[in-house]
């Protein structure tokens, strides 16, 4: 079978069935779900890039809460305040991005993340999901 460079792949399918179409439809897609990936991994995530030793000296402002063992928090609500040690970097990066961005609601939350840098949140993503952090 010859295929047309014009034409495409699909051009000359009809004689060898009418699933062949949707087979190489899927393996488009498949392609393109894997290219996608690849370009996931490649670009590092944020919390690759973080300093533990740098987020010493920024963690002040998380354990006045997330230090002290049993804290509750009564503003807005009473609620145990959950410990940072040992929570995956990853979480803790997108659970300050989410708070920087607004899409995570909490007063004192807010404030702190906004004022943090995106190499600050590396940097304390680093710390607590580290064996250091107190947990």
């Amino acid at each position: 079978m010859e295929i047309d460079p014009a034409e495409g792949i699909l051009a000359n399918t009809k004689n060898l069935g009418p699933h062949y179409s949707m087979i190489i439809m899927n393996l488009y897609r498949v392609i393109a779900t894997c290219a996608l990936g690849s370009l996931a991994a490649l670009s590092a995530p944020a919390w690759a890039e973080g300093d533990p030793v740098a987020a010493v000296q920024k963690k002040q402002m998380c354990e006045g809460c997330h230090g002290i063992p049993d804290f509750r928090t009564a503003y807005p609500d009473v609620y145990s305040v959950p410990k940072l040690g040992s929570q995956g970097a990853a979480y803790i990066v997108k659970a300050l991005q989410d708070y920087k961005s607004g899409a995570r609601k909490h007063p004192s939350m807010l404030g702190i993340a906004a004022s943090l840098s995106d190499k600050d949140i590396a940097d304390l993503a680093a710390y607590y999901s580290g064996g250091d952090a107190p947990k």
